[in-house]
């Protein structure tokens, strides 16, 4: 007989946005794993098909998550599909390294309107259920979040903004029983360095720079840190919120 604990999110169910790649694939699957039923969202529609592929207890929603109507869009897909809302991870983000002179107005907003003010708004648009279901929120943050990094200030900034939403958000929350936290990862083998602009050459050079940095001594996997994610939405911590938890190997020390 199965015990009961090995499938702590029987029925719940879950958001995870940026479900095409990375942690955030790492953790649809790692929550339908854990008995959830997992909405993955994403923009790109063939990369959320494989995420799909890889448990029957995904389905998937392609929308750009920086959309006026994507937050209804969103929400609704999940209440229509299974009629209740439990856990919201606000995954979806993008990392851009630029150096000062070279930052522009157009980089910093786009980088702001997806990691903090995209969030948000979804945020806002899942409460009313969230409350029904006593749920909870967990945002995805970084190690940068709270430690600074050259040639990436403004990303840094976003989840720093994000870090401070979560606390204040649990604070406004915790009368309504949801329950709010963050996950700080540090570098992780993903899409985010390939798809920030950088060549290829770069991201081979700053991927060995940032492994040599890790006391560790290596970039996390994303299952490592979808592990986490799926323990802060577990039942037995119901006692647990407005906490950012780094997982980086050590980083954030050094």
């Amino acid at each position: 007989m199965e015990h009961q604990t090995s499938r702590p999110l029987d029925d719940r169910v879950v958001i995870v946005t940026g479900a095409g790649s990375g942690i955030g694939r790492a953790t649809a699957v790692a929550r339908a794993e854990a008995g959830a039923h997992v909405l993955g969202v994403g923009r790109r529609r063939a990369a959320l098909e494989e995420t799909a592929t890889m448990h029957p207890g995904i389905a998937t929603l392609a929308v750009d998550v920086r959309l006026e109507q994507a937050p209804e869009l969103i929400i609704g897909s999940a209440i229509d599909r299974w009629k209740q809302l439990d856990v919201l991870v606000n995954n979806a983000g993008a990392s851009v390294r630029v150096s000062f002179d070279e930052v522009t107005r157009t980089r910093i907003t786009d980088l702001f309107d997806l990691n903090v003010i995209a969030p948000t708004m979804l945020t806002q648009a899942a409460l009313p259920h969230l409350r029904r279901s006593r749920g909870s929120v967990i945002n995805i943050s970084s190690t940068f979040g709270h430690r600074p990094q050259p040639g990436a200030a403004h990303y840094a900034a976003t989840k720093a903004a994000l870090e401070q939403l979560t606390r204040t958000w649990a604070l406004e929350l915790a009368k309504d029983g949801v329950r709010v936290n963050a996950i700080a990862p540090g570098p992780t083998e993903s899409e985010a360095l390939s798809v920030s602009g950088l060549p290829a050459e770069d991201v081979i050079r700053v991927k060995r720079e940032q492994a040599d940095q890790i006391p560790l001594g290596r970039r996390g996997e994303p299952g490592e840190v979808a592990t986490w994610i799926v323990h802060f939405a577990d039942p037995t911590a119901t006692w647990l919120t407005g906490q950012v938890l780094t997982i980086d190997g050590g980083l954030e020390l050094v």
